[in-house]
Parts: structure tokens; sequence; C-alpha cells
């Protein structure tokens, strides 16, 4: 039997393909009563970057404000356009946005499991002349590392209004 899907995961890296993913992640909550967690995971500065204490801690601070000012914009941008199209409200069906520093995988793998989530659903793109046969790399690395179903959702090949998004 199915676990019933209560909880679902939405990592996402603000690309065409996470938008074009919301619209699965918004139609299971619908369909199933389920509540949407988004993720977006920030890479981390590498340490050899910044050299003064002080000076890392101000970059830090100032890139950290901007970069949750950005995503909260573009996921409200990502939301209008889903609610215009779809005919629903999907902050109704959002529980919870974090936003996270850390590596996308430990972060989706962690808030999947803090956040008690049934089922993770992502984005992915190929890159270069291997986009046929390889998975992006962190949605990758998530399936073959959870436990729990993951739903991954590639950018459709078919001319699609996605574009807009």
């Amino acid at each position: 039997m199915i676990p019933q899907i209560k909880r679902i995961l939405f990592p996402t890296d603000l690309s065409k393909n996470s938008a074009y993913a919301f619209y699965y992640a918004v139609h299971m909550a619908r369909r199933d009563e389920a509540k949407i967690i988004i993720l977006h995971a920030v890479e981390p500065l590498p340490p050899m970057l910044v050299n003064f204490e002080d000076f890392k801690h101000q970059v830090a601070k100032d890139r950290w404000e901007e970069t949750v000012k950005k995503f909260k914009d573009r996921i409200q941008d990502i939301s209008v356009k889903v609610d215009t199209r779809m005919g629903i409200s999907s902050v109704d069906l959002v529980s919870n946005i974090l936003i996270r520093l850390g590596h996308p995988v430990e972060e989706i793998l962690k808030v999947a499991d803090e956040e008690g989530c049934d089922v993770i659903v992502l984005g992915t793109h190929g890159k270069g002349f291997l986009k046929q046969t390889f998975l992006g790399s962190v949605s990758n690395s998530v399936l073959l590392r959870t436990r729990k179903p993951v739903l991954i959702v590639p950018l459709p090949s078919e001319n699609t209004d996605i574009d807009s998004i």
C-alpha cells in the first residue's frame, strides 16, 4: 500500500526547470491535500575567497540578505504564474519556505527528514551533449541517497510557454 502524501519537499534553484517542477508539486499537493515545503540551498563561499574575518562576516551578511530577498521575489513570481495558469492559490498549499546555507544535496536530505516529508519533487536539467543520458548532479545524488520517493521533472523538450516563467 502506498503511504498517504502529506508533506512534499520542493527544493528549487530558481531555474526554469525548478519552476516547471513546481507545477507538479502544486498538482500533487492539491490532489492529495498535502502541504509543500519550499527549500532553496545557498552554496557557502569557499574559505579561500575571503581572507579577513571582519570582511568575511560583512560579505556573508550582505550576500545572505540579498539572496533571501531575490529568492522570495522569485518564488512569488513563480507562484503568481502557477496560480494564474492553474486557477488555484498555491500560497495556500505552501506550509514553509526555507532558505539554508549549505550544499544543496545535504540540505535537501536534511530538510526532508527534519520536516517529515513524504516525497521530494525536483526539477533537473542535463548539461551539454550528455543531457540525454545523465540526470543533473543534485537530482542524481538525492535520488541515490534518499529512502523517500523522488519525482524528478525534466524540462520538456517540446515548445512550451515555460519561457515566460
